[in-house]
């Protein structure tokens, strides 16, 4: 589900998680809603998934929406490496 340098934000709450994904769609981003991959962990049990491309892009709406990325981790290899958290 989580390929080789994708990257995987996790938020606060349900509610963040759906409404980051409504932003993020909605500008035209290709991401993905999935359940927390079984290595990390989360309250709310979904995440974000996103190219690593697109990291700039994403931080610029979320910054703009006042929407904060609580951790965002990098699949490397069969890991997943924290880049915030």
């Amino acid at each position: 589900m989580v390929k080789e340098g994708d990257l995987v934000a996790i938020f606060h709450s349900i509610h963040r998680v759906m409404k980051v994904e409504k932003l993020l769609k909605q500008a035209g981003l290709e991401i993905l809603l999935i359940p927390v991959p079984r290595q990390l962990t989360s309250d709310c049990g979904l995440a974000i998934r996103f190219a690593q491309e697109l990291r700039e892009e994403v931080d610029t709406l979320l910054v703009a929406a006042e929407l904060e990325i609580q951790e965002l981790y990098l699949r490397q290899s069969d890991e997943f490496v924290s880049l915030k958290g």
